[in-house]
């Protein structure tokens, strides 16, 4: 069975396959191109790098948020586009979530965080032992003071991943000595990790629709924020 993966949450884009649980293949860019442009191509050309079609795809996952918000438009429709006609399970993954699953190899707390503008970090906490995950917090949008003072109550080695863990580490840092910034090829986010989230869901027999999934956002983007200043600005 294969399962295909995006990822397009933040600057990175990426398209990750999964075949009986393995990964077969990931392909990974950095480098500022829009996300449009770039993530279907990673898609096929992946597929044709392991001699595959898209009818040799059994279900699809994406990453849904939280994150950037036309980032993670473009990597469900990317999705949808893969898994609607054939009716294909469609799995909407937390982008935070996905970032621990890379990091479940450790021993500590991992501290999944996402530069979310205005002084906040979209961000969710899990304590990772024995290759297992265990989920501390939900997925929020919080300030970085806000955050201090949850890893103040825990008070043991932790682990910074996501594309805010150098705002993190470097807020925090001297603060809080325990803190690790982990290394860029492990710290950013992956569609390897999205689809290695998605795969026990695949194999206990979950098949969401491509039609149910919707982006987990968190919160309200500027334009629908500005638009509701000025409806109460009219009333």
């Amino acid at each position: 069975m294969r399962l295909l993966a995006f990822e397009s949450s933040a600057k990175a884009a990426s398209a990750a396959l999964l075949c009986d649980g393995v990964l077969e293949g990931e392909s990974y860019l950095n480098c500022g191109q829009t996300h449009s442009s770039t993530l279907t191509r990673l898609a096929e050309n992946l597929l044709e790098s392991c001699a595959l079609r898209v009818e040799d795809v059994d279900a699809v996952a994406v990453a849904s948020g939280p994150g950037s918000f036309t980032g993670i438009r473009i990597g469900v429709a990317a999705a949808k586009g893969f898994a609607w006609g054939r009716e294909l399970p469609l799995f909407g993954v937390s982008t935070l979530e996905a970032m621990a699953v890379g990091c479940r190899h450790l021993s500590g707390i991992i501290c999944c965080s996402m530069d979310a503008r205005r002084a906040q970090v979209y961000n969710t906490l899990f304590r990772a032992e024995n290759g297992q995950l265990t989920r501390l917090t939900p997925d929020r949008a919080i300030s970085v003071e806000q955050l201090k003072e949850d890893l103040e109550n825990y008070r043991s080695h932790t682990f910074l991943v996501g594309d805010g863990a150098q705002l993190c580490y470097n807020e925090l840092g001297q603060e809080l000595p325990y803190l690790s910034l982990l290394p860029e090829h492990i710290r950013l986010q992956r569609a390897a990790s999205v689809a290695l989230t998605a795969w026990p869901r695949l194999t206990s027999g979950e098949h969401p629709s491509a039609e149910e999934l919707v982006p987990n956002y968190l919160r309200l983007s500027q334009a629908e924020r500005e638009r509701l200043e000025r409806m109460k600005s009219e009333n």
